[in-house]
């Protein structure tokens, strides 16, 4: 009988989440270099402030777009049109609420975001439908609305950003539950919602399936196109929602900016996380820490005053060091030097 074998801190460094987590403690512990006070949390009216706080809030949106990333991915495609969704929901909600004579009425911004979401799903389900009934590449599927929401979210808004006043859907991004932003609460739910549905349900099990060999999967009798329809509808969903939250935040809807290159920061959180770009495997705990690295590194940038005109490669250099780490390849190099090294040393 085979010995059961023992954990080792050696063994640390291979684990998919162990860089992530080295990475986000790092930008966190430089935060707290250039500004003492950064892990400062103080409870004030009913509500907690601080700068991990506003971390957790301002990465919501990510958090939320990256976990509908995961899924996705996780079936071997990739949706470009998240953050045309994005805009397109926070145009729809506040076009909607602009334009009733009640704003502030619970009544008015319920429908607001209730068609926002709706309209949403739809797009989500003609993603799905390029995909998985007409065999589009994803890449290619969700490129056409990503080229095509934008101007759809124009077409809502008639070229102007829409301001609104309305108490009631300020509570979406800017609003408070239980102490915490109504941002966190929402994301936080969402996480557990998706955790649930895949991992104590056979849905988890059959998405990676899919993402492992979709032919394999259905001749196995698994229906591997409504599979991967389902996950295109979760992640319109849940870029919706950030929509929603984004929107909600500024109180005001601007189709040009809204979600822009929101995409890139989920498919990045994602691969951060150690999901696998070829489908099958992945982890939403990773996608969640890998949210919060992008978040984190975006606060860095204004922390430690770096000049906004090189923020875009400071946050890929970040990046690429991560993901070499978490390489494969690269470990296993480390790996066979350390041998070398530990030979030569005992040989001498």
């Amino acid at each position: 009988m085979n010995a059961l074998r023992t954990f080792s801190p050696r063994d640390l460094p291979r684990s998919r989440l162990f860089w992530p987590i080295v990475t986000l403690v790092a930008l966190l512990l430089l935060n707290f270099a250039v500004s003492p006070g950064f892990f400062a949390i103080r409870f004030q009216n009913g509500h907690l402030f601080g700068s991990l706080i506003d971390i957790l809030r301002n990465g919501a949106p990510t958090l939320l777009v990256a976990l509908g990333m995961t899924m996705v991915i996780a079936t071997r495609g990739i949706d470009l049109s998240v953050g045309a969704v994005v805009a397109i929901s926070g145009a729809l909600a506040c076009t909607i609420i602009a334009d009733s004579p009640t704003p502030d009425s619970l009544g008015t911004v319920l429908a607001a975001v209730a068609v926002a979401l709706v309209f949403s799903l739809v797009l989500g389900a003609w993603n799905g439908l390029l995909v998985a009934v007409f065999g589009i590449q994803p890449i290619i599927a969700t490129l056409i609305l990503m080229t095509a929401g934008r101007g759809i979210a124009m077409l809502i808004t008639e070229g102007q950003i829409i301001t609104i006043s309305s108490a009631p859907y300020k509570v979406i991004g800017a609003g408070y539950w239980f102490g915490l932003p109504a941002s966190i609460v929402i994301a936080g739910a969402m996480f557990v919602i998706a955790a649930l549905l895949t991992r104590k349900t056979a849905l988890g099990l059959l998405i990676e399936s899919v993402g492992i060999n979709p032919v394999a999967s259905r001749l196995a009798g698994v229906r591997s196109r409504g599979i991967v329809w389902v996950v295109y509808v979760f992640s319109a969903l849940c870029a919706a929602i950030a929509g929603l939250m984004i929107s909600s935040n500024v109180t005001a809807a601007d189709a040009n900016s809204a979600g822009l290159y929101i995409e890139m920061d989920a498919i990045l959180a994602v691969v951060i996380g150690g999901t696998s770009l070829a489908g099958g495997r992945y982890s939403l705990t990773g996608t969640l820490i890998g949210a919060f690295v992008i978040q984190t590194l975006t606060t860095t940038v204004y922390t430690v005053g770096i000049a906004p005109s090189i923020t875009l490669v400071f946050k890929a250099l970040v990046v690429i060091a991560v993901c070499l780490l978490q390489s494969p390849v690269l470990q296993a190099k480390l790996r066979s030097r350390r041998a070398t090294t530990k030979q030569e040393a005992l040989a001498s």
